[in-house]
């Protein structure tokens, strides 16, 4: 794809997101909060485009809280202090040290009460060691010990591999790879394309986690050939945590592969305003399969 065409496309997006919604509509709109600050991919260089998407698709209003960088005194640990009361849904684009219990502990409060919660990429790496992160996330970032593995066989059935047993998380190098969705009629998913293309990518393999109150909604096939498992690993996926929505979405190690990427794109509009409401009110571009294979091209 030359550098041309990805600024078409990523263009194309925000101005399809600035047209879903009416201006009535728009008066009452999801208030987000976008957490970074820490993390092994680049947060800086995501956040902004993830937070303009957002807001351009006139469904959300968008705050950012980024923490304290790695190995900051405890002093600057103390004024982060995110009121979670104040949205409806956090996006977490954060991977790093661990946060100060009271913010855990109203963390938990807000999702159990029915807060919404989307884990984007490389945040799924974070927090192994918070049990109630881990039941959010369902799959996480961590070795074959450390949990069941979930997969999809080529029947279409859910396999779960017990911990202890087969491969840990990892991803071969990145390629462009088929999207499939096993779901036609969640909210999130429906309406969508059965196959999808998504743009060169990290496909993550072998999570690991209590896999609890989880549904699939997208897998990929990660090709032995480009140093995948060999089967199908769930790369969009929803958990329920109390009264809680999570969605959780393995694509996007950049910019490039997230807002640019028309897959990407439409599963992170769609995904964040099912995990704030339940519902899902932005409708998927007529044009999706087209933009995402010339994307991936």
């Amino acid at each position: 794809m030359t550098r041309t065409l990805g600024c078409i496309l990523a263009l194309g997006v925000l101005a399809v997101a600035a047209m879903l919604v009416s201006p009535a509509v728009a008066a009452d709109k999801i208030a987000v909060l976008i957490i970074d600050g820490q993390n092994n991919h680049g947060w800086a260089k995501t956040t902004p485009p993830i937070k303009e998407m957002l807001e351009k698709s006139g469904k959300f209003t968008v705050d950012v809280l980024t923490s304290p960088p790695k190995g900051a005194p405890k002093d600057a640990w103390a004024k982060f202090k995110p009121d979670f009361t104040k949205y409806q849904v956090v996006f977490s684009n954060y991977n790093g040290e661990p946060w100060p219990g009271d913010v855990n502990v109203a963390f938990e409060k807000f999702m159990a009460g029915g807060g919404g919660v989307v884990v984007y990429h490389a945040a799924n790496n974070s927090f192994v060691k918070w049990d109630a992160w881990s039941k959010m996330c369902g799959l996480l970032w961590q070795g074959a010990a450390n949990g069941d593995r979930i997969t999809v066989d080529d029947s279409g059935k859910v396999v779960r591999t017990p911990k202890g047993e087969g491969i840990g998380a990892g991803h071969g190098p990145q390629w462009a790879y088929e999207c499939i969705v096993r779901d036609k009629v969640h909210p999130i998913t429906k309406g969508l394309p059965e196959k999808l293309m998504h743009v060169k990518d990290e496909l993550y393999q072998g999570q690991r986690g209590p896999a609890e109150n989880m549904h699939i909604l997208v897998t990929a096939f990660a090709k032995k050939e480009m140093g995948g498992s060999g089967t199908n690993e769930p790369m969009v996926f929803t958990v329920t945590y109390g009264k809680g929505r999570v969605f959780v979405n393995l694509l996007g190690h950049d910019e490039k592969s997230t807002v640019a990427d028309p897959t990407c794109a439409i599963l992170m509009l769609r995904g964040t305003e099912w995990a704030a409401t339940g519902k899902v009110t932005i409708p998927v571009p007529a044009n999706l399969a087209a933009d995402a294979a010339a994307a991936a091209k």
